[in-house]
């Protein structure tokens, strides 16, 4: 409850900034033919999938782009399979880089976290087809996080199954301070860019 109290008093005091952040980026991106906002499935607490809300960085045949790169390079294949997701990404649109890059893309999820999809500090949250290569369980107790133990880690020298490691280690260690420290660990990532 009180996880969850944190949650609502932050996402209220810092809408007056995010919002019109958020707005800027959009009407950015309308002008550059972009559909600014895009939801996508991905898996909550206890396995129930709800729509995830971002700023669009992709193009919008993303899946197919993805599909036809990988057939053509085995050593995307071999990278998108250990980590998902590629240093080299295809699909990623122009100022697509600098949004992900600055995690300024995931800023609409403080919506997510608002009606009680996410949480501030969390898991990331997993994509539906991504359950069956997810090695651990505790994923599944907790609310997946804007930011987390993993997002502010070497995130971007990281297997996907090495996650679990750190959402474990989050899951046995939560508090009010560890949030805390996340949430300050997250300035800094946001600073130095290491977004992915």
């Amino acid at each position: 409850m009180g996880k969850r109290v944190f949650d609502i008093v932050f996402v209220l005091l810092a809408t007056p900034f995010v919002a019109p952040l958020v707005l800027a980026l959009a009407v950015f991106l309308a002008f550059q033919g972009v559909t600014p906002f895009y939801r996508q499935e991905r898996v909550g607490k206890n396995g129930r999938v709800f729509k995830l809300l971002k700023l669009r960085t992709m193009v919008h045949d993303a899946e197919t782009v993805l599909k036809d790169h990988l057939a053509a390079n085995p050593e995307a294949r071999k990278e998108w399979d250990r980590n998902q997701k590629l240093r080299n990404d295809p699909r990623i649109i122009k100022f697509g880089s600098f949004l992900r890059k600055s995690s300024m893309d995931e800023l609409p999820q403080f919506w997510n976290v608002l009606v009680g999809d996410m949480s501030m500090i969390g898991p990331r949250p997993m994509m539906v087809d991504q359950q069956s290569i997810y090695p651990s369980t505790t994923y599944y107790s907790m609310l997946p996080g804007i930011t987390g133990a993993w997002q502010v880690s070497k995130r971007n020298n990281s297997s996907f199954a090495e996650r679990a490691h750190h959402d474990t280690e989050y899951w046995k260690n939560m508090s009010f301070s560890s949030d805390v420290s996340i949430l300050m660990r997250t300035v800094s990532v946001v600073l130095r860019g290491t977004g992915c």
